[in-house]
């Protein structure tokens, strides 16, 4: 009987130390102020270079990230493996802006999916646009309005071009691929590229997903009219469906540029639509893989029921759970007791380039609702629980 509230199948895998460094964590992350005053003096300590890797790796990156590199990933995934628990390994290193850097990229993301050929404990490979090209590049091509220059053009070209190397690395290995969803501004050539590598490779299993944030209002049509796409061309059209990360930048951007915001009045509109958007592609699974991206647990519980009634087993390739690695344990790990197929995010690269993914972690943390108090409350039962032994 699934139950999220198990805290003992949900830090299974958890030391005593663990667990108590855990709930240091997310006590400090708990107060705004902490975290405020806590990235501005790591930024401090950065910029005058002193020597704080070794904390900074000691805590908050040895809760959210799995290792430095591919290879120092492998007791993490491991680990979650002896669980039942899949690794999705997110290269999060932010910010490049070079063609040298961006053709690393590339390589490294194809190095997740070489390591992730054949292995049952690696699920799905994942990465962005923007950490394979300009930013500006994605800008433009999704804009219909603009006419770039003819080196535009070009630079427009190589970046699709690493894309495409990318998917075509998928493909030949049957590694799955999730592109992860960005701003508004750039997601409708991300939606389109993406659209026409599933025709390429989605016939018979879903190899490419694309990323569907519900905290835009416009994201359930969506998703309804590419599940009419999809059956007319006779493929697969894969899901990973998340909240979304960009509520703050894209509300400032709407108000700045006077145009009507792309996102959800209020957190409720956005369950609603998460959970009609569920609703929809169980419904409709022949034409239908989905990857819940979710820390809710009505949202989790809710998939479970829809897939009962469907007569869907929890073993069913085309459905998986996914969370954050050191968030939600508790959702993960009972999931995964009952049979269900769940994955956990294992963010690696070294400290210093994958610092920006962590703060922006921390401030995630202390700006959801309930996220900090849920896991302080769920790692103090289970201390309590051990002690009582």
């Amino acid at each position: 009987m699934l139950d999220f509230s198990n805290t003992k199948i949900a830090f299974k895998s958890k030391s005593d130390s663990d667990l108590k460094r855990g709930y240091l964590l997310f006590k400090v992350i708990s107060s705004p102020r902490i975290v405020s005053f806590g990235k501005w003096v790591t930024n401090l300590a950065l910029a005058l270079r002193l020597p704080i890797s070794g904390l900074i790796k000691a805590t908050i990156f040895k809760q959210f990230c799995g290792g430095e590199t591919i290879q120092a990933c492998e007791g993490r995934i491991n680990e979650l493996a002896a669980f039942g628990v899949g690794t999705i390994l997110d290269y999060s290193v932010e910010g490049k802006t070079s063609d040298e850097d961006f053709e690393h990229t590339t390589e490294l993301i194809i190095s997740t999916i070489r390591m992730a050929k054949g292995s049952k404990s690696i699920p799905f490979a994942v990465f962005k646009l923007s950490g394979i090209g300009r930013f500006e590049l994605l800008e433009i091509a999704s804009d219909p309005s603009k006419s770039p220059t003819a080196q535009i053009s070009a630079d427009i070209a190589a970046l699709k071009s690493r894309f495409q190397r990318i998917c075509d690395a998928a493909a030949s290995d049957q590694v799955r691929l999730f592109i992860d969803a960005e701003e508004t501004w750039i997601q409708p050539v991300l939606d389109a590229w993406t659209f026409e590598m599933m025709c390429k490779y989605n016939t018979q299993r879903a190899i490419i997903y694309n990323t569907v944030q519900m905290y835009r209002h416009d994201r359930l049509a969506f998703l309804k009219a590419q599940g009419e796409a999809a059956k007319a061309q006779g493929i697969i059209y894969g899901v990973k469906l998340v909240r979304g990360a960009y509520m703050e930048k894209e509300r400032e951007r709407a108000k700045h540029m006077g145009y009507p915001s792309p996102i959800q009045p209020d957190k409720a509109t956005s369950d609603r639509d998460y959970n009609d958007a569920l609703r929809f592609m169980v419904a409709h699974h022949a034409h239908f893989a989905l990857c819940a991206g979710s820390h809710n647990e009505e949202s989790s519980l809710l998939l479970t029921q829809l897939m009962a009634e469907e007569n869907v087993d929890p073993t069913n390739e085309k459905f998986f759970f996914a969370q954050l690695l050191g968030m939600s344990d508790h959702i993960s790990y009972n999931l995964a007791n009952e049979g269900y197929n769940v994955a956990k995010y294992v963010p690696f690269g070294p400290v210093k380039e994958v610092l920006p993914y962590l703060l922006r972690r921390a401030d995630e943390n202390t700006s959801v609702a309930g996220q900090t108090g849920r896991e302080l409350g769920l790692i103090s039962a289970e201390l309590k629980r051990r002690k009582g032994k």
